[in-house]
C-alpha cells in the first residue's frame, strides 16, 4: 500500500509551467581576446596551424583533474561546463569550490548537469544558483524530485532518456572534452576502484564548436532552470551566509585530503600554470546528439551522433581500434564490422570483461555477440578487473580494482574520436552524447600504442577453440592454459548474467 501511494504522488508530479519560472536566454561570450588565456593560446600556436586545433590527451586521471583545476582558475570571463555525473566527493567539492571562487573574481558560471545525479543535492545547487555570477541547470528534469526509481516507473518514456555529454570549457578558448564525469573514481582519487578513461585539452575553431553546442543544450527546451525546482527555504538570503560557510568548510576539508597532498607531490602540478603544454596539431570535428533527440526517434545524422561516425569508419582501408567500456552492437554493427573485415581491414575491439564491467546487465547484452564478432574475424579483448604492475605503481592509492571507461575509436593511426559515445543501443538511441573526431596521426599513434599495452598486459584475449567455444587467454601470461568461463567471476555472477542475456531487452541497455 505505502509503494502504491508513493507511486501514485510520483506520478501526479508535474513540471513546472514555463511562466513560472526565468530563464534567459545567453550564449557564449566571445569577447575575450584580451585575456590570459587568449596569450597563452597565441603562444602555443604551432607555425603551421592556422584553421586547425590543438590538442593534448589526458588518459591518466590525477593529469586530468589537474587540468581542469587549471582550466577553472585561468579563467576571466566564463565557464561552461556539461556533465552526466557530478559526485559529492573530494573532487567532486573541489571542483565545485574552484567554480564558486572564479565566480566571486566576475567569471560568469554556466552550470548544466543532467538531473539524474542531482538526487539529494537540490538544496546545495539552489544555493549555488543564488549567486549572481552562476546559473545552475538541469536537463530533462525529475518532476517528482524525492526518489528517483518512483520518477522513472511514473514517467520512463521521458526520464529514460539521459545527457551523458562532458565538456568543461574557459573563455571560449579551451575546453576539456572526453569520458570523464567529476568523481574520485575517474580521477584515480580513490582506493577501490579507478577508471581507464580519456580526455583530451583542446584549443583553436574545435573550442568554439564545444561552445555553440553548449549554447544550443543551455537554450533547449528540455533544460530547466535551477530555480524553477528551488524552495524558499533553500534561499532564504539569512540563510546563505551559513550555507556558503558550511560548505567552504567541506571545501577547506578537501583541501588537506591525501588527493591533494598527492598531487602537490606530482609533476601535474607544474601545469596549473598552463605554460609548458605543447599542442599536437589537426581538423577537428565536433558531432553531437541534439538535445532534443528524446523527441525525435528516428536515428539520422542531422540529429543523432552514431551515423556521424560511419565515415570516419567506412573511410578505413587498414585497421579500426574500438574502445568502448559498455558494447552491445546489435546485429547492425556486427554485420557492419564483418562487411570491413571481408575487406581486410583488421578491427579490434576492446571492453570490459564481466569482472571489470561496472554495469553487468550491458555484458549481458554483449555476450550474445561475442561468437558471431569473432566468427567474422574481428579481434576481441575483455580488460581485466584489476590495474597492471606499470598502473598499480603509478596510483598513489594502490587501487585493488579497474575498470575501462575511455570511449575512443581509431582509423588507420591517422583519424581518433574520443568523447562520451558508448557503442550501446543506449548511446545510439535514448542518451545524448557527444565528442571530437581529430585528423592527427601523431595522436591516433598514440591511441593505438595504449591500445597495444593494454591488450598485452591489462586484457584477456577472447578466441574460439576448434569446437566453437569461447576460450579466454591471457597474453600477459605466455603459455597459461586458456579459461573456459569468464576471468575472476563467480558461477554465481555468469549464472545471473546469462540468464539475463535471454531476458533483457536490448534497447534498455
Amino acid at each position: 500500500m505505502l509503494s502504491t501511494l508513493l507511486l501514485s504522488l510520483a506520478g501526479c508530479a508535474s513540471l513546472p509551467a514555463p511562466d513560472s519560472y526565468a530563464k534567459p536566454v545567453s550564449h557564449t561570450i566571445t569577447d575575450t581576446g584580451d585575456t590570459r588565456l587568449a596569450r597563452l593560446s597565441a603562444q602555443w600556436q604551432a607555425p603551421d596551424s592556422d584553421g586547425l586545433s590543438g590538442f593534448i590527451p589526458l588518459a591518466e586521471g590525477m593529469r586530468a583533474f589537474v587540468a581542469r583545476v587549471g582550466l577553472i582558475r585561468a579563467a576571466e570571463r566564463s565557464l561552461d561546463v556539461q556533465y552526466y555525473i557530478w559526485h559529492d566527493d573530494t573532487s567532486g567539492q573541489l571542483l565545485a569550490g574552484e567554480l564558486l571562487r572564479a565566480a566571486d573574481r566576475g567569471v560568469r558560471v554556466r552550470l548544466l548537469l543532467d538531473d539524474l545525479d542531482t538526487a539529494g543535492k537540490d538544496t546545495f545547487l539552489s544555493q549555488f544558483d543564488t549567486h549572481p555570477n552562476i546559473e545552475v541547470r538541469v536537463y530533462n528534469p525529475f518532476a517528482y524530485r524525492g526518489n528517483r526509481g518512483l520518477g522513472f516507473a511514473s514517467d520512463l518514456s521521458r526520464l529514460n532518456h539521459r545527457m551523458h555529454n562532458k565538456s568543461l570549457t574557459a573563455d571560449n578558448l579551451l575546453t576539456v572534452v572526453g569520458g570523464r564525469n567529476i568523481g574520485n573514481e575517474y580521477f584515480n582519487a580513490q582506493a577501490h576502484t579507478a577508471f581507464s578513461d580519456l580526455d583530451v585539452l583542446a584549443i583553436g575553431p574545435v573550442v568554439g564548436a564545444v561552445s555553440a553546442m553548449f549554447d544550443q543544450y543551455w537554450n533547449s527546451d528540455v533544460v530547466y532552470p535551477m530555480a524553477a525546482f528551488a524552495r524558499e527555504d533553500d534561499i532564504d538570503a539569512e540563510r546563505l551566509p551559513a550555507a556558503r560557510e558550511a560548505f567552504e568548510a567541506v571545501a577547506r576539508t578537501a583541501m588537506g585530503s591525501d588527493y591533494v597532498r598527492a598531487i602537490q607531490a606530482s609533476p601535474w602540478l607544474e601545469q596549473l600554470q598552463l605554460d609548458q603544454l605543447q599542442f599536437v596539431w589537426g581538423a577537428a570535428t565536433v558531432i553531437f546528439d541534439d538535445p532534443n533527440k528524446p523527441l525525435n526517434r528516428e536515428v539520422n545524422a542531422e540529429t543523432h551522433l552514431a551515423p556521424q561516425l560511419v565515415p570516419m569508419l567506412q573511410g578505413a582501408t587498414r585497421e579500426v581500434l574500438i574502445v568502448s567500456p559498455y558494447f552491445v552492437p546489435g546485429d547492425a554493427l556486427v554485420g557492419f564490422l564483418a562487411d570491413l573485415e571481408q575487406r581486410d581491414i583488421d578491427v579490434r575491439i576492446l571492453t570490459n570483461s564481466l569482472a571489470a564491467n561496472d554495469v553487468g546487465l550491458v555484458h549481458a547484452g554483449y555476450m550474445r555477440y561475442r561468437k558471431a564478432l569473432l566468427e567474422a574475424g574481428v579481434a576481441l579483448f575483455e580488460f581485466k578487473p584489476e590495474p597492471g604492475e606499470q598502473e598499480r605503481n603509478k596510483r598513489w592509492t594502490g587501487s585493488s580494482a579497474a575498470s575501462l571507461h575511455a570511449k575512443t575509436l581509431g582509423a588507420d593511426a591517422e583519424h581518433l574520436f574520443v568523447g562520451s559515445f558508448n557503442l550501446d543501443p543506449r548511446s545510439v538511441a535514448l542518451n545524448t552524447e557527444m565528442g571530437i573526431i581529430i585528423d592527427n596521426a601523431s595522436l591516433a599513434a598514440q591511441m593505438r600504442e595504449a591500445f597495444e599495452r593494454v591488450v598485452a598486459q591489462n586484457a584477456y584475449a577472447v578466441v574460439l577453440d576448434d569446437d566453437g567455444d569461447l576460450r579466454w587467454l591471457d597474453p600477459a601470461l605466455p603459455g597459461s592454459e586458456p579459461l573456459a568461463h569468464e576471468p575472476k567471476t563467480s558461477w554465481w555472477q555468469r549464472f545471473v548474467v546469462g540468464t539475463l542475456s535471454f531476458i533483457v531487452p536490448e534497447s534498455m541497455l
